[in-house]
């Protein structure tokens, strides 16, 4: 079984700072592309950031220059570093990944995990 988990969310003020985190476990062989993806109260499901296997990286506009996103392959883990966080980053993201594992790829989703930026 091949799942993926996210961490790192909460409660933040205006200009602070999140690291989220996915975690994939279960048998896997190969992680090709990540991303995430947000959904906040009353909108669609947006991109945020992806990144490829070669470490190729790609950003939303209302997010670039502020968000990270990177990977630890050797962990199978990818990361969403968040930086100056605003009021309309608060949604829930989820973390994306399309995994090799048992002779196929998978296109996996994580349950999410919620940002709240208040003061």
């Amino acid at each position: 079984q091949v799942q993926l988990v996210e961490s790192g969310g909460g409660l933040v003020q205006p200009g602070g700072s999140l690291r989220l985190s996915c975690a994939a476990s279960g048998s896997i062989f190969s992680i090709a592309d990540m991303g995430w993806y947000r959904q906040a109260p009353g909108k669609e499901r947006e991109l945020v950031a992806t990144i490829t296997g070669g470490d190729t990286t790609n950003y939303a506009d209302s997010v670039k220059g502020r968000f990270t996103i990177s990977r630890d392959n050797a962990k199978n883990t990818g990361f969403l570093q968040m930086n100056s966080l605003r009021p309309e980053d608060t949604a829930i993201y989820y973390c994306q990944a399309k995994v090799f594992s048992l002779w196929r790829w998978l296109e996996l989703w994580g349950k999410g995990t919620l940002v709240t930026v208040s003061s």
